[in-house]
């Protein structure tokens, strides 16, 4: 399956391409559309071969050079789509943390049915102030951000009160790996355990554990988190990744189904959380 980086660019160019065939459908040659865009030709030839992402003005512009305004708006729609699939942390994070924990409160509300896996941190949902304050301020040092990290926790803190209010249910997979990582002091780590035992009995979330021990029938993979069924957002070192194409929605459930079979639940799940808060030094 190609990466969702590759995609985007694919979005790009077939978007470069229907720029292209409404050019050739209006019978105007390069240099001519640029003289009715009021632009030089060599960025006609930029956005034509997908070397320079056109912005919503540029398509406008273009589409009406062609005789075709009416074409604008889906065009600036499937543009905007692409751009949002892949998109960098730093430009993400540019203006610090506070307003990316803040810009997701929409989608959170509005999602009934979450299926989140982690393989790295605690998931956000079911973070203290303390461990959320580590994390995030280990993130603002690596990327460089403004630090905003005390509004940004108070912000993420806010977000997750979906656990607590709303028709919302939460299926929830950690790796045990999770339970180990030291983010934070003991003390930080003690009480983020100790609040993972009182999110787990709310009757809206179920919170499995994947064991060390567990025979895999899927590898790690990279933290996830599924909205309804209909999108999926990813995230990597480098970048927030959204999917939305059904066949790829349709994976990352199938492999949440595959993940699921192998964690454990109840008071085996509690049994390696107790045994972690016993680790902590």
């Amino acid at each position: 399956m190609p990466s969702p980086s590759s995609r985007a660019q694919e979005a790009r160019e077939a978007l470069a391409d229907r720029l292209r065939e409404m050019r050739l459908d209006a019978g105007i040659k390069g240099r001519e559309l640029a003289v009715r865009c009021g632009w030089s030709e060599s960025k006609s030839s930029r956005i034509e071969h997908a070397k320079t992402p056109p912005s919503d003005a540029d398509i406008r512009a273009w589409c009406t050079a062609c005789g075709m305004p009416g074409q604008a708006e889906d065009l600036i729609a499937a543009n905007r789509q692409a751009d949002s699939m892949y998109v960098q942390w730093k430009r993400l994070q540019r203006t610090g943390l506070r307003q990316l924990q803040e810009s997701g409160v929409p989608l959170y509300e509005q999602t009934r049915q979450f299926h989140v896996y982690c393989s790295n941190v605690v998931p956000g949902f079911f973070q203290t102030t303390g461990y959320a304050t580590a994390l995030l301020r280990s993130i603002a040092a690596f990327r460089g951000t403004p630090d905003d990290v005390t509004d940004a926790v108070s912000a993420r803190l806010n977000r997750s009160r979906v656990i607590y209010e709303g028709d919302h249910r939460f299926a929830v997979l950690v790796e045990e790996s999770v339970l180990r990582y030291r983010i934070g002091s003991p003390e930080v780590m003690a009480a983020q355990l100790g609040h993972l035992l009182s999110v787990m009995a709310l009757p809206s979330v179920s919170l499995g554990i994947i064991p060390f021990t567990a025979p895999r029938h899927a590898w790690p993979l990279e933290t996830f988190t599924i909205f309804d069924g209909k999108r999926v957002h990813v995230e990597t070192l480098s970048a927030a990744i959204k999917e939305t194409q059904p066949s790829d929605v349709a994976l990352y459930l199938k492999a949440f189904g595959n993940l699921k079979e192998v964690a454990a639940y109840g008071a085996e799940a509690r049994s390696l959380i107790a045994a972690a808060i016993d680790a902590v030094d």
